[in-house]
């Protein structure tokens, strides 16, 4: 299953919210250097599916805020 996701870094409040079009957006502590904040989303994504990290691969948008995650094992 492929979600587009919206990513929300340097936030104070981590958590994931899905918006009126079904797009998750995700919030996250970590800052958007070195992959942390997209490292911080796989985590995020993880427990909110149940899913374990290995599972959740980066698709699309690597360094953009709209992102495409392929998750497998659901």
């Amino acid at each position: 299953m492929t979600i587009p996701v919206i990513v929300h870094p340097n936030n104070r409040r981590p958590r994931i919210e899905e918006d009126l079009t079904g797009v998750l957006h995700v919030y996250v502590s970590a800052p958007p250097l070195e992959g942390k904040a997209n490292t911080a989303v796989i985590e995020a994504l993880a427990e909110h599916f149940k899913v374990k990290k290995h599972a959740i691969t980066l698709v699309s948008g690597h360094t953009a805020k709209l992102k495409r995650f392929e998750i497998t094992g659901r």
